[in-house]
């Protein structure tokens, strides 16, 4: 006999499409538009699995999945939503659904989710405080996938790294696993390891006795101490020198550590989160990180997309941070539809904290209510500047290059940024000139091609590959 799937939207239209997919799988369907009616054939017996909208007419979906859940705990239950937050996907996760589909999703998708729910069963029920601040923005397909990842990982205690380049929001998604995890009501403790000094991270980390060192007047606890029971985030580890690379892997291999100075080995019960921005394979090929502490660090995986690989959440995460600012005493302002197109043109070399920042300073100089293209190009030409002193108009373009990439270099005191780095410079260079150049013409291509000394179809071709918004001839 084919199973059964319970369908619940009131939307009728998406209802008619489910269902023919559904049927043309192989399944029988029964459709509804009320939570109520769900509810009276899952208490019937019937159905083999659930597929449910969050918003219905007479019951939000999230407050009927628990009593589903305690009533037949192994019937499998997909929510579909159109509010595609992280707190939905976590929401989700924990009531107990066995899995999230954010809309618009591919029919195939559905399809296979089904299939998957139906041969392995339901996840067991966890409710957990649910809050509505969390500050982790976007519904482009990238970030609905991030969020399903979250979900299923709140549900364990197992360590994650998280990769992405600064500004990415590697902090929030750590302290999200912690929130809404198991261990939400230890301590989360972060720390930085590019900002700690090499010879003391291992106190910092493990603690230490009194009289281990120089200055050592007392005893200290380690941030491992700290976080007894609850998440230790290791921030920037590529930055992590090798001998303390080597105790954390004996902490993690055996549960267990020694303070600098002690001699007594302490149990440890933590979950491990890890983030980096740099390229650990890569620094594993150059000896500077330890191939098996990766291993034991890159568990599961995540990787936090650049804010130009996910432009279009761009006006979400805009109302986002605007809306912060009221709550912080900061002027209402609104942007333009010309200024929000202006914002998804740029590059974000520092991802969504250059975001946020740019916003704040915009709301606290602008007087018009709405903030106009022009101010988002005036104060973004303003914060590219170089700071005082730094070089001023007798320096060449030549010099100022070979300034700022000295600079660049300087960062990475004993060892090599990662590889690429023409490629890097080249993509925030362009881009930068091109805009500078159909500024100077006022958008004009073919004087601006002249300008450059190119052909004008090369800058229509460069401008199309850098995604820079072409404006007709004037």
């Amino acid at each position: 006999m084919s199973k059964t799937i319970l369908l619940a939207d009131d939307d009728s239209a998406i209802r008619t499409v489910l269902t023919q997919a559904l049927s043309r799988a192989g399944y029988s369907v029964r459709s509804t538009a009320t939570a109520s009616a769900l509810w009276r054939w899952v208490a019937e017996g019937q159905g083999d699995a659930v597929v449910t909208d969050v918003v219905l007419p007479d019951e939000n979906a999230f407050d009927v999945i628990p009593r589903i859940k305690k009533l037949r705990p192994n019937l499998p239950i997909i929510v579909m939503s159109a509010k595609n937050t992280i707190m939905t996907a976590i929401a989700a996760a924990e009531r107990g659904a066995y899995d999230y589909l954010p809309k618009p999703f591919d029919l195939h998708q559905l399809i296979n989710t089904v299939g998957k729910a139906l041969e392995h069963g339901s996840k067991p029920p966890s409710a957990k405080p649910i809050t509505e601040d969390l500050p982790i923005v976007g519904r482009s397909a990238v970030m609905q996938e991030i969020y399903r990842v979250i979900a299923r990982l709140t549900q364990t205690d197992l360590t994650v790294m998280i990769a992405g380049e600064s500004g990415t929001g590697k902090e929030l998604v750590a302290r999200a696993l912690h929130d809404h995890g198991r261990r939400r009501k230890g301590s989360f403790v972060a720390v930085n390891m590019a900002a700690i000094p090499r010879e003391l991270i291992e106190s910092e980390l493990f603690g230490h006795e009194k009289g281990a060192f120089t200055g050592a007047t007392s005893r200290a606890a380690g941030r491992f101490e700290q976080a007894e029971g609850g998440t230790l985030f290791l921030d920037e580890i590529g930055d992590m020198p090798l001998e303390a690379q080597t105790r954390l892997l004996r902490v993690l291999q055996q549960g267990e550590y020694t303070a600098v100075g002690g001699s007594t080995p302490v149990k440890t019960n933590v979950r491990i989160i890890a983030a980096t921005h740099r390229d650990l394979r890569q620094l594993i090929a150059q000896g500077l990180f330890r191939e098996d502490l990766f291993f034991r660090l890159n568990v599961v995986p995540l990787r936090l997309p650049p804010l130009r690989e996910r432009a279009e959440d761009i006006p979400d995460l805009v109302r986002h941070f605007l809306t912060r600012a009221v709550k912080e005493g900061l002027p209402d302002r609104d942007l333009s539809s010309e200024a929000i197109e202006r914002l998804k043109q740029y590059r974000w070399p520092g991802n969504v904290r250059e975001l946020e920042n740019l916003l704040r300073r915009l709301v606290a100089i602008e007087i018009d209510d709405t903030i106009s293209a022009a101010s988002v190009d005036r104060e973004m030409a303003t914060a590219s500047l170089p700071q005082p002193g730094y070089a001023d108009s007798s320096t060449s373009l030549g010099e100022f290059t070979e300034n700022y990439l000295a600079r660049y270099f300087a960062g990475f005191s004993e060892s090599l940024p990662p590889a690429g780095l023409y490629e890097r410079v080249l993509a925030e260079v362009e881009p930068a000139l091109l805009r500078a150049a159909l500024a100077a013409t006022s958008g004009n291509q073919s004087r601006a091609a002249e300008l450059l000394g190119v052909n004008r179809n090369t800058l229509r071709a460069r401008l199309q590959e850098r995604k820079i918004a072409i404006i007709k001839d004037l």
